[in-house]
């Protein structure tokens, strides 16, 4: 991976105190959990930071801000002539065009797609897989659009489906090795996992994981309008095109989510962005010559984006003094996430070592894990380890007391799962415990009663491309 250069924020024209009082906003917010930030301003990094135990060098699920690179994909295949915007979705499945009849479903173009303006008015991800297993784009294609395509906004998953798809069929490669020669090598861009349905054929809408500086490296593609050092990778056309406002979407429900859609963008108040659930953002502020990066737990994503318009944009253009960046730096070097609290051993050390607990519905039922079904406590070298099983696999977890233990140990399939664990006991018949799996944004917190033989298992929130221990690491 090759890095973007470092500079301290004064000498790039930003104040440390914007950056101080965007943390203090995050930090104030019990409902948002911040696992990184990298402010990038006239191509420097000028602030950077993790939440332990998330880490520099570790990729993060991205959820929809996969989108944003699959559009970039979808700029490289119009510029070499493997497709059109203006070409219709069924005219690259013409082993389709028997079967989608409906005169709107052929009238959907690639810009269409691109845009969120297929004409259909909600989102029919489950539809469209449902109708078709083996083919989604045929299953989206025989959902009539409501709508004539173009003319109206609808945050549709399908949509990103089939431009990847195309993208993927006319390329004769994934996503992902697609972008190698062309994005990912020239960017620096090192490991990326992206997941696939059906089996290759990446999803392109989600399941893309990369690092944060992976996220800026793409913000800053796009604010230096496709060009990277002495190349041209994407036609500044299409930059341009791709983060304006093909569509409008006045009647969505926040301000920085109506502004406007691109391709595979969103407009805001400032500037444009790629997002994902959960606060995976990559906001390109061209007034300001910056790009501010993140990864992040929170379904408050809105309150994200005005904390960093309201205490970090102010900075952005600072002209005074150096003001105090050696605190700063020091506050970004130690940011972590509170460690769960507990005694380190409890009364009786026989009656838990081995002990089994069957999971049940948390107090947030929606938010128990669905394939979780018993959870073990065991004692090796003084240590202790939770065992976390489904009814067909099973990963160990070394457990952290006071602090958090990183592993990346391998469940029954041979995936290597990536977490931290910490945990401890509340009293002689309570355990408490977190697990976060550290390439995504979710954690599972878990109490296991010894007086009931129950354990309650809750996610931070829910992953929403299944909860398996299988799909909990970067493909």
């Amino acid at each position: 991976m090759t890095p973007l250069p470092r500079s301290t924020p004064s000498q790039q024209q930003v104040d440390p105190a914007g950056v101080h009082a965007f943390l203090d906003a995050m930090e104030a917010r019990d409902d948002i959990e911040m696992h990184s930030l990298m402010v990038v301003k006239h191509g420097h990094v000028v602030a950077e930071g993790w939440w332990a135990p998330y880490s520099q060098e570790r990729v993060h699920l991205l959820y929809s801000l996969s989108k944003s690179f699959a559009s970039t994909a979808a700029a490289f295949a119009q510029e070499e002539g493997l497709l059109d915007l203006d070409d219709t979705v069924v005219s690259h499945f013409p082993e389709l065009d028997a079967d989608v009849l409906d005169p709107r479903s052929r009238e959907i173009r690639l810009r269409h797609v691109a845009a969120m303006a297929s004409g259909h008015t909600r989102e029919m991800v489950d539809e469209a897989f449902e109708r078709d297993l083996d083919e989604p784009v045929r299953g989206f294609l025989l959902c009539p659009p409501e709508r004539t395509p173009g003319t109206v906004f609808a945050y549709n998953q399908p949509c990103t489906y089939a431009l990847a798809a195309v993208v993927q069929k006319r390329a004769g490669a994934t996503l992902t090795e697609y972008l190698r020669p062309r994005l990912l090598d020239p960017l620096g861009i090192d490991r990326v996992g992206w997941a696939s349905y059906p089996r290759g054929r990446e999803l392109g809408f989600t399941g893309l994981h990369a690092r944060t500086e992976d996220i800026a490296k793409l913000g800053l593609l796009y604010l230096q309008r496709g060009r990277w050092g002495e190349a041209q990778l994407i036609p500044a056309a299409w930059v341009d095109e791709a983060t304006r406002s093909q569509v409008a979407n006045p009647d969505e429900p926040n301000p920085d989510w109506r502004q406007g859609y691109g391709f595979q963008f969103w407009m805001a108040r400032h500037g444009y962005r790629g997002d994902g659930a959960f606060g995976q953002f990559c906001c390109v502020l061209p007034e300001q010559d910056v790009v501010v990066a993140t990864t992040c737990a929170t379904e408050e994503m809105q309150a994200v984006l005005d904390a960093m318009w309201e205490n970090l944009l102010p900075g952005l253009e600072y002209d005074g003094p150096a003001g105090d960046e050696a605190s700063l730096a020091e506050r970004l070097r130690g940011l972590h996430l509170p460690v769960p609290t507990g005694e380190a051993r409890p009364a009786d050390e026989e009656a838990w070592t081995g002990a089994r607990f069957g999971v049940v519905p948390g107090m947030i039922a929606a938010r128990t894990p669905s394939h979780l079904t018993a959870v073990a406590l065991e004692q090796r070298d003084g240590g202790w380890s939770l065992i976390l099983g489904e009814a067909s696999n099973m990963l160990r977890v070394p457990l952290g007391i006071g602090s958090w233990s990183v592993s990346e140990r391998s469940d029954e399939r041979g995936n290597t799962v990536p977490v931290a664990a910490a945990g401890g006991w509340w009293d002689a018949h309570t355990f408490r415990a977190e697990v976060i799996f550290l390439e995504t944004p979710h954690r599972l917190d878990l109490t296991l009663s010894l007086a009931s033989g129950a354990a309650a298992a809750v996610w931070n929130h829910k992953p929403l491309a299944g909860d398996r221990l299988a799909d909990l690491h970067s493909p």
